[in-house]
């Protein structure tokens, strides 16, 4: 009896750790926060946002854009520097548009719309593998394997970065715990 217990409790136990592990790894940024992704009146600013974000395997970034003003390219380090869309990796022209981040690596993102992305509607992240702290976007590493473009979630994800939910997990784990307990 007491084995079957504490068979029941390590079981709870790891669905539970893998619950939490599931919920961390994933985070929707915000690009550019309220700005969006919009011409922006400084060079740097999406260079800025970058730098103040941890990126991860799993996280998702939301690009809120007006459709027919903007889109969403993922390009490769070469066609970033000088706006090229020869050859794009993938593009979203629906805004807002989500990118959920299935690879580790540098990702480069510009808006091909006119010379958007020469007066600076470009993004560069460094997305670091699942569980582990990613870093700024250094300019200097080969890119990475695309990441994947869906539509929009509905309804659109509100602004500002969204923290991870403990919500359902904390519950559940206490309640597991409880019943382990008892049984």
């Amino acid at each position: 009896m007491a084995a079957s217990k504490l068979v029941f409790v390590l079981v709870v136990m790891v669905v539970a750790s893998f619950q939490l592990q599931s919920t961390v790894a994933q985070t929707t940024h915000v690009v550019a926060d309220a700005f969006g992704w919009n011409i922006p009146s400084a060079a740097d600013t999406y260079t800025t946002w970058a730098s103040r974000q941890t990126f991860a395997v799993g996280d998702s970034l939301l690009f809120n854009f007006t459709t027919g003003f903007h889109d969403v390219t993922e390009v490769s380090q070469a066609a970033y520097g000088p706006c090229t869309i020869a050859s794009p990796i993938n593009s979203v022209t629906t805004g807002p548009a989500t990118v959920i981040l299935r690879t580790p690596g540098n990702h480069y993102y510009i808006c091909s719309v006119g010379a958007h992305c020469r007066s600076g509607q470009k993004l560069t992240i460094n997305v670091a593998a699942a569980g582990t702290a990613g870093t700024p976007p250094p300019s200097t590493s080969s890119p990475a394997p695309a990441g994947s473009m869906m539509p929009p979630p509905s309804p659109p994800a509100p602004a500002g970065n969204a923290s991870p939910s403990f919500s359902a997990v904390v519950p559940a784990t206490f309640l597991a715990a409880a019943l382990a307990f008892f049984y």
